[in-house]
């Protein structure tokens, strides 16, 4: 027969090894999640960055169109 501590040991060792790799999986699927809204930020941030300089022509095309008719 097998010595209550060594079974004791071993469903210990068993949940934690559970417990760890768990944990490892969960982590692992929020910072793939965080991960892809930070991607879905950055990719707002670089297409707003894209429109500026247009707008900004724009502006300027209207400010100079306006000084010629004043």
């Amino acid at each position: 027969m097998v010595d209550s501590t060594v079974l004791v040991a071993l469903i210990s060792l068993a949940g934690t090894l559970f417990g760890s790799l768990g944990g490892i999986v969960v982590s692992s699927k929020l910072t793939a999640y965080r991960l892809e809204q930070l991607e879905k930020r950055v990719n707002e941030h670089n297409n707003f960055a894209r429109r500026i300089p247009v707008i900004e022509e724009q502006i300027a095309q209207i400010t100079h169109r306006i000084e010629r008719q004043g």
